[in-house]
């Protein structure tokens, strides 16, 4: 049984529960996983001397390459028990999929449910869902069924075509979005193209998905400014994995995504798999909780992100994780600058000369980081190129490459044919 009071309970009760479920989770994968068993086998761990989160890490880290490399040795239950298959979207690898049992899918809908209540979401709403629905994503299953079991509204429209989306909106009054950031930008272009005011519109808040719209202090960066400076809604950012299975939805304090202990124990690692300190930068590293299809143990999700301690204003006691830092892959070495390309984005949607772009890094024939932009300017003058090419170099402090596109071939960088969501980041080292 889950219930979403477990947020509000004191740390030391929410431990408690989290460690008897923790136990009952040693026990099931031992007799039912084979990657686990034999990990356990191999280095020698005895799960009956685990009793407490302090003995976590007497347990090796499951890593992303494991899950990528024996998926379905994961898997505890006959196949037979399996009634939903999802896969990650494979962006750092090979996709991998994960397997729901029935019960799976219920924690899943409370999942979402809890997250959409913590995002002042009622059963009086109405929820407009501007994402993908199928191709075994679970995100779109997950806020279905949550929204169901939350007793609101749904619209499933799927992502893309803002004229569709709008005519809707007009239409059926949805009091909320579910969306990826810079296409609600999308969204607000279009709306001025054709006159349609959208602060008279009927929605007032929307969940985000997919990119950041805040800063690590929580300030809106310059996309969550560039929607709400345009459209007076409420913004709830979330972040979530299909491994975890689980999501950290923002309330609207917008402090940070809240942890849910009853579904998941989290940790936050560095390098040698040490826990770090609140507000400093480590990896997310999960376990599943209450999980029977493909429970995970102590699995480091390629996440950095910060959390903190502190109690929200909102009266829950949980930690809150901070937006996405990056992806521990997906750190560029350029020149002597460490980047993350979420901090590119940031720069690259700040200069109003640059209408769309994709990043691009590549290996050199020495081995290291290049990093090529495909931009969509606003016009192909050299003015244009001067101002683009400075900016870049008096923020970056080195010059990366640039090619100009136009809008149809960015259009297919960005949205391949076999792919689920947009693409801004290729990475082919």
């Amino acid at each position: 049984m889950y219930l979403p009071t477990t947020q509000y309970q004191p740390k030391n009760e929410a431990q408690v529960l989290q460690e008897e479920k923790l136990r009952r989770l040693l026990s099931y994968l031992d007799s039912h996983s084979p990657f686990y068993r034999e990990m356990f086998s191999s280095h020698k761990i005895n799960i009956d001397t685990i009793r407490t989160l302090s003995d976590l890490p007497d347990i090796p880290v499951t890593t992303k390459e494991d899950l990528q490399q024996r998926n379905f040795d994961f898997l505890c239950v006959p196949e037979k028990e399996i009634v939903e298959y999802s896969s990650t979207s494979g962006t750092l690898g090979s996709p991998v999929t994960i397997a729901l049992t029935e019960n799976d899918l219920n924690r899943l809908s409370f999942n979402e449910y809890s997250s959409f209540l913590c995002a002042d979401g009622a059963s009086s709403d109405v929820y407009q869902l501007m994402l993908t629905l199928d191709r075994q994503f679970m995100a779109g299953m997950a806020y279905y069924s949550g929204l169901r079991k939350l007793g609101a509204g749904i619209i499933r429209l799927g992502p893309g075509v803002p004229s569709l989306q709008w005519e809707t909106i007009q239409r059926l009054r949805p009091t909320a979005i579910v969306a990826v950031p810079s296409f609600i930008l999308k969204l607000i272009q279009f709306a001025e193209e054709h006159k349609i005011d959208v602060n008279k519109s009927s929605v007032k808040k929307a969940i985000c998905i997919g990119e950041n719209i805040r800063n690590t202090d929580f300030s809106m960066n310059i996309l969550g400014r560039k929607i709400t400076e345009a459209w007076n809604i409420k913004l709830y950012s979330t972040y979530a994995s299909t491994e975890m299975q689980t999501a950290f939805t923002e309330c609207g304090e917008g402090k940070g995504g809240h942890h849910q202990p009853q579904l998941l124990i989290l940790e936050l690692l560095d390098d040698n798999n040490r826990p770090v300190a609140a507000g400093e930068p480590g990896e997310v590293t999960i376990t599943t909780l209450g999980v029977e299809g493909m429970p995970l143990l102590r699995y480091k999700t390629g996440d950095i992100c910060l959390y903190f301690e502190e109690p929200c204003n909102c009266g829950r006691s949980t930690l809150r994780l901070s937006p996405l830092i990056g992806r521990k892959k997906q750190m560029i070495k350029y020149k002597g600058t460490t980047l993350y390309p979420p901090a590119l984005f940031d720069l690259l949607e700040e200069m109003e000369d640059i209408q769309d772009f994709v990043a691009e890094v590549y290996s050199n024939e020495i081995g290291m980081d290049e990093v090529l932009l495909h931009l969509l300017a606003i016009s192909n003058s050299e003015e244009c190129d001067r101002k683009i090419r400075a900016y870049l170099q008096a923020r970056l402090r080195v010059s990366p490459h640039i090619r100009y596109v136009n809008a149809e071939e960015l259009q297919v960088m960005k949205f391949p044919e076999s792919g689920r969501k947009a693409i801004k980041f290729i990475d082919r080292r």
